[in-house]
Protein backbone atom coordinates (compact mmCIF):
# COMPACT_ATOMS: atom_id res chain seq x y z
CA UNK A 1 0.00 0.00 0.00
CA UNK A 2 1.48 3.42 -0.58
CA UNK A 3 1.93 5.74 2.30
CA UNK A 4 -0.76 7.70 3.80
CA UNK A 5 -0.83 11.26 4.64
CA UNK A 6 -3.04 13.95 5.69
CA UNK A 7 -3.25 17.15 3.59
CA UNK A 8 -3.12 20.39 6.10
CA UNK A 9 -2.72 23.36 4.32
CA UNK A 10 -3.40 24.10 1.09
CA UNK A 11 -0.39 26.34 -0.70
CA UNK A 12 -1.32 27.05 -4.09
CA UNK A 13 -3.17 26.06 -7.32
CA UNK A 14 -1.61 25.02 -10.21
CA UNK A 15 -2.75 26.06 -13.13
CA UNK A 16 -2.07 24.28 -16.21
CA UNK A 17 -4.38 21.92 -17.94
CA UNK A 18 -7.63 20.59 -16.78
CA UNK A 19 -6.55 18.89 -13.66
CA UNK A 20 -5.83 21.98 -11.41
CA UNK A 21 -3.77 20.13 -9.54
CA UNK A 22 -2.33 22.24 -5.74
CA UNK A 23 0.52 22.26 -3.48
CA UNK A 24 -0.49 20.87 -0.29
CA UNK A 25 1.72 20.53 3.02
CA UNK A 26 0.65 17.60 4.98
CA UNK A 27 1.09 16.50 8.52
CA UNK A 28 4.67 14.47 7.96
CA UNK A 29 5.82 17.89 6.87
CA UNK A 30 6.08 16.70 3.20
CA UNK A 31 5.25 18.94 0.38
CA UNK A 32 3.09 17.45 -1.74
CA UNK A 33 1.74 18.28 -5.76
CA UNK A 34 -1.86 16.94 -5.16
CA UNK A 35 -3.69 15.70 -7.33
CA UNK A 36 -7.93 15.30 -6.94
CA UNK A 37 -10.53 12.98 -7.62
CA UNK A 38 -13.18 16.07 -8.24
CA UNK A 39 -10.57 17.26 -11.26
CA UNK A 40 -10.82 16.41 -15.19
CA UNK A 41 -11.49 12.83 -15.42
CA UNK A 42 -11.52 12.24 -11.84
CA UNK A 43 -10.27 8.61 -10.64
CA UNK A 44 -9.23 7.23 -13.49
CA UNK A 45 -6.55 10.28 -13.71
CA UNK A 46 -5.04 9.03 -10.58
CA UNK A 47 -5.46 5.22 -11.29
CA UNK A 48 -3.05 5.77 -14.17
CA UNK A 49 -0.91 7.80 -12.10
CA UNK A 50 -0.54 5.25 -9.24
CA UNK A 51 0.09 2.42 -12.24
CA UNK A 52 2.76 4.37 -14.41
CA UNK A 53 4.33 5.89 -11.35
CA UNK A 54 4.78 2.81 -9.43
CA UNK A 55 5.78 0.51 -12.67
CA UNK A 56 8.07 3.10 -13.65
CA UNK A 57 9.69 2.75 -10.49
CA UNK A 58 10.03 -0.84 -10.36
CA UNK A 59 11.70 -0.89 -13.79
CA UNK A 60 14.90 1.86 -12.38
CA UNK A 61 13.09 5.00 -13.38
CA UNK A 62 12.89 7.76 -11.45
CA UNK A 63 9.54 9.27 -10.36
CA UNK A 64 8.29 11.06 -6.85
CA UNK A 65 7.32 9.28 -4.47
CA UNK A 66 3.29 8.67 -4.43
CA UNK A 67 1.39 9.23 -1.33
CA UNK A 68 -2.37 8.55 -0.23
CA UNK A 69 -3.50 11.36 1.03
CA UNK A 70 -6.51 12.20 2.40
CA UNK A 71 -8.56 15.92 2.36
CA UNK A 72 -10.77 17.64 4.17
CA UNK A 73 -12.09 20.03 2.11
CA UNK A 74 -12.20 23.08 4.79
CA UNK A 75 -8.11 22.88 4.47
CA UNK A 76 -8.69 25.25 1.25
CA UNK A 77 -11.05 27.56 3.20
CA UNK A 78 -8.58 30.53 2.28
CA UNK A 79 -8.77 30.01 -1.25
CA UNK A 80 -10.48 33.33 -2.86
CA UNK A 81 -10.89 31.00 -6.23
CA UNK A 82 -14.28 29.59 -6.67
CA UNK A 83 -12.93 26.86 -9.13
CA UNK A 84 -10.64 25.76 -6.39
CA UNK A 85 -13.00 26.03 -3.68
CA UNK A 86 -15.41 23.89 -5.67
CA UNK A 87 -12.41 21.31 -6.75
CA UNK A 88 -11.52 21.14 -3.06
CA UNK A 89 -15.59 20.34 -1.92
CA UNK A 90 -15.63 17.54 -4.58
CA UNK A 91 -12.60 15.80 -3.69
CA UNK A 92 -13.04 14.96 -0.11
CA UNK A 93 -11.85 12.30 1.60
CA UNK A 94 -8.77 9.80 -0.37
CA UNK A 95 -6.76 11.76 -3.39
CA UNK A 96 -3.03 11.32 -4.66
CA UNK A 97 -0.16 12.95 -3.71
CA UNK A 98 3.37 13.84 -5.59
CA UNK A 99 6.31 14.19 -3.40
CA UNK A 100 7.34 18.25 -4.60
CA UNK A 101 11.05 18.02 -5.70
CA UNK A 102 12.42 21.98 -4.39
CA UNK A 103 14.76 23.37 -6.47
CA UNK A 104 14.16 21.11 -10.14
CA UNK A 105 14.13 22.52 -13.00
CA UNK A 106 11.93 21.46 -15.78
CA UNK A 107 13.74 19.87 -18.47
CA UNK A 108 15.75 21.49 -21.02
CA UNK A 109 17.07 19.51 -24.86
CA UNK A 110 19.41 22.05 -25.15
CA UNK A 111 20.79 22.50 -21.20
CA UNK A 112 20.83 18.97 -20.12
CA UNK A 113 22.56 15.67 -22.00
CA UNK A 114 20.54 12.31 -21.71
CA UNK A 115 22.85 9.40 -22.87
CA UNK A 116 21.16 7.14 -25.14
CA UNK A 117 20.41 4.51 -22.58
CA UNK A 118 18.30 6.58 -20.37
CA UNK A 119 16.42 7.58 -23.39
CA UNK A 120 15.96 4.60 -24.58
CA UNK A 121 13.88 3.17 -21.43
CA UNK A 122 11.70 6.48 -21.02
CA UNK A 123 10.86 5.62 -24.80
CA UNK A 124 10.34 2.15 -24.30
CA UNK A 125 8.69 3.01 -21.04
CA UNK A 126 6.10 5.22 -22.49
CA UNK A 127 5.01 3.09 -25.43
CA UNK A 128 4.40 0.15 -23.10
CA UNK A 129 2.02 2.57 -21.24
CA UNK A 130 0.61 4.45 -24.27
CA UNK A 131 1.97 8.02 -23.03
CA UNK A 132 0.99 10.44 -25.03
CA UNK A 133 2.05 13.25 -22.86
CA UNK A 134 6.13 13.44 -22.93
CA UNK A 135 6.52 15.70 -25.99
CA UNK A 136 8.88 18.44 -26.76
CA UNK A 137 6.06 20.57 -26.34
CA UNK A 138 5.32 19.35 -23.00
CA UNK A 139 8.49 17.20 -21.45
CA UNK A 140 6.83 16.04 -18.19
CA UNK A 141 10.17 15.46 -17.44
CA UNK A 142 12.42 17.20 -14.12
CA UNK A 143 16.02 17.59 -13.42
CA UNK A 144 16.59 17.14 -9.64
CA UNK A 145 20.30 16.94 -8.23
CA UNK A 146 21.49 16.55 -11.65
CA UNK A 147 18.82 13.65 -12.13
CA UNK A 148 16.37 12.93 -15.03
CA UNK A 149 12.37 12.73 -12.98
CA UNK A 150 9.33 11.56 -15.05
CA UNK A 151 6.53 13.36 -13.57
CA UNK A 152 2.40 13.01 -14.80
CA UNK A 153 1.32 10.35 -16.12
CA UNK A 154 -2.52 10.67 -16.08
CA UNK A 155 -2.63 11.31 -19.98
CA UNK A 156 -1.68 7.23 -19.96
CA UNK A 157 -3.43 4.38 -19.83
CA UNK A 158 -5.68 5.99 -22.87
CA UNK A 159 -7.83 2.18 -23.29
CA UNK A 160 -9.07 2.68 -19.42
CA UNK A 161 -11.23 4.98 -21.25
CA UNK A 162 -12.87 2.63 -23.53
CA UNK A 163 -12.37 -0.92 -21.89
CA UNK A 164 -13.62 -2.69 -25.28
CA UNK A 165 -11.40 -1.19 -27.29
CA UNK A 166 -8.47 -1.93 -24.88
CA UNK A 167 -7.85 -5.74 -26.27
CA UNK A 168 -6.44 -3.74 -29.62
CA UNK A 169 -3.70 -1.48 -27.61
CA UNK A 170 -1.42 -4.72 -27.22
CA UNK A 171 -0.23 -4.42 -30.35
CA UNK A 172 -0.72 -0.84 -30.72
CA UNK A 173 1.82 1.20 -32.45
CA UNK A 174 3.80 4.11 -30.64
CA UNK A 175 4.76 7.05 -32.56
CA UNK A 176 7.85 8.59 -30.57
CA UNK A 177 8.41 11.42 -33.23
CA UNK A 178 7.71 13.89 -30.95
CA UNK A 179 9.62 12.63 -27.63
CA UNK A 180 11.32 14.84 -25.09
CA UNK A 181 13.83 12.57 -26.02
CA UNK A 182 13.67 11.25 -29.33
CA UNK A 183 16.81 14.04 -30.43
CA UNK A 184 19.28 11.49 -27.71
CA UNK A 185 19.62 8.46 -29.84
CA UNK A 186 17.18 5.85 -27.83
CA UNK A 187 18.35 2.62 -27.69
CA UNK A 188 15.28 1.24 -27.60
CA UNK A 189 15.88 -2.59 -28.42
CA UNK A 190 18.26 -2.75 -26.04
CA UNK A 191 16.21 -1.24 -23.04
CA UNK A 192 13.32 -3.56 -24.46
CA UNK A 193 15.68 -6.91 -23.71
CA UNK A 194 16.63 -5.26 -20.21
CA UNK A 195 13.00 -4.03 -19.11
CA UNK A 196 10.22 -6.23 -20.90
CA UNK A 197 11.39 -9.36 -18.89
CA UNK A 198 10.77 -7.27 -15.54
CA UNK A 199 7.40 -6.96 -17.15
CA UNK A 200 5.84 -9.98 -14.77
CA UNK A 201 2.61 -11.09 -13.88
CA UNK A 202 3.76 -10.72 -10.50
CA UNK A 203 5.12 -7.08 -11.09
CA UNK A 204 1.74 -6.04 -12.68
CA UNK A 205 -0.46 -7.74 -9.67
CA UNK A 206 2.10 -5.98 -7.33
CA UNK A 207 1.45 -2.61 -8.77
CA UNK A 208 -2.09 -2.74 -9.71
CA UNK A 209 -2.62 -3.25 -5.85
CA UNK A 210 -1.36 -0.08 -5.14
CA UNK A 211 -4.54 1.45 -6.78
CA UNK A 212 -7.09 1.68 -4.08
CA UNK A 213 -10.29 0.21 -4.24
CA UNK A 214 -12.62 3.11 -4.24
CA UNK A 215 -10.95 3.83 -7.54
CA UNK A 216 -11.99 0.92 -9.03
CA UNK A 217 -15.15 0.60 -7.93
CA UNK A 218 -18.25 0.65 -9.87
CA UNK A 219 -16.18 0.29 -13.51
CA UNK A 220 -18.31 -0.52 -16.22
CA UNK A 221 -18.20 -3.70 -17.24
CA UNK A 222 -16.10 -5.08 -14.10
CA UNK A 223 -17.93 -7.00 -11.53
CA UNK A 224 -14.89 -6.29 -8.58
CA UNK A 225 -11.77 -3.92 -8.33
CA UNK A 226 -9.97 -6.88 -8.65
CA UNK A 227 -11.43 -7.97 -11.94
CA UNK A 228 -10.26 -4.20 -13.73
CA UNK A 229 -6.73 -4.63 -12.01
CA UNK A 230 -6.70 -7.93 -14.19
CA UNK A 231 -7.44 -6.19 -17.20
CA UNK A 232 -4.65 -3.48 -17.18
CA UNK A 233 -2.23 -6.29 -16.13
CA UNK A 234 -3.51 -8.15 -18.98
CA UNK A 235 -3.51 -4.97 -21.41
CA UNK A 236 0.08 -3.87 -19.90
CA UNK A 237 1.83 -7.56 -19.77
CA UNK A 238 0.35 -8.24 -23.21
CA UNK A 239 2.23 -4.95 -24.60
CA UNK A 240 5.59 -5.61 -23.22
CA UNK A 241 6.34 -8.58 -25.03
CA UNK A 242 6.44 -7.09 -28.37
CA UNK A 243 5.93 -3.17 -28.09
CA UNK A 244 9.55 -2.21 -29.29
CA UNK A 245 8.84 -3.80 -32.62
CA UNK A 246 5.87 -0.90 -33.12
CA UNK A 247 7.68 1.99 -31.90
CA UNK A 248 9.23 4.09 -34.76
CA UNK A 249 10.73 7.37 -34.37
CA UNK A 250 11.42 9.81 -37.39
CA UNK A 251 11.38 13.61 -37.85
CA UNK A 252 9.74 15.52 -35.25
CA UNK A 253 6.56 17.61 -36.33
CA UNK A 254 7.24 21.19 -36.43
CA UNK A 255 3.53 22.57 -35.95
CA UNK A 256 1.28 19.80 -35.27
CA UNK A 257 -0.61 20.49 -32.40
CA UNK A 258 -0.30 17.63 -29.32
CA UNK A 259 -1.78 14.15 -29.58
CA UNK A 260 -2.79 14.98 -25.65
CA UNK A 261 -6.14 15.19 -24.85
CA UNK A 262 -6.73 18.37 -23.85
CA UNK A 263 -8.78 17.37 -20.33
CA UNK A 264 -5.48 15.05 -19.53
CA UNK A 265 -3.05 17.25 -19.58
CA UNK A 266 -1.24 19.41 -16.92
CA UNK A 267 2.12 18.22 -16.53
CA UNK A 268 4.19 21.57 -16.96
CA UNK A 269 7.31 22.39 -14.62
CA UNK A 270 6.42 22.10 -11.13
CA UNK A 271 6.79 26.11 -9.23
CA UNK A 272 10.53 27.45 -8.08
CA UNK A 273 10.60 27.92 -4.62
CA UNK A 274 10.58 31.34 -4.98
CA UNK A 275 6.79 31.21 -6.25
CA UNK A 276 5.47 29.15 -3.40
CA UNK A 277 7.54 31.17 -1.35
CA UNK A 278 5.23 33.95 -2.59
CA UNK A 279 2.22 32.03 -2.42
CA UNK A 280 2.79 31.50 0.98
Amino acid sequence: MLRETFATRYVTPLREGGSLPGIVEADDLGTYVMKFTGAGQGRKTLVAEVICGELARRLGLRVPELVRMELDPVVGRAEPDQEVQELLKASGGLNLGMDFLPGSLGFDPLAYEVGAEEAGRVVWFDALIGNVDRSWRNPNLLVWHGDLWLIDHGAALIWHHNWPTAGAWAQRPYDASDHALAPFGPRIAEAAAALAPLVTPALLAEVTALVPDAWLEGEHGFDTPDAVRAAYAEVLAARARTIHEHITVGPPTADKPSQAPGWLTGGHPLPTPSTLDDAR
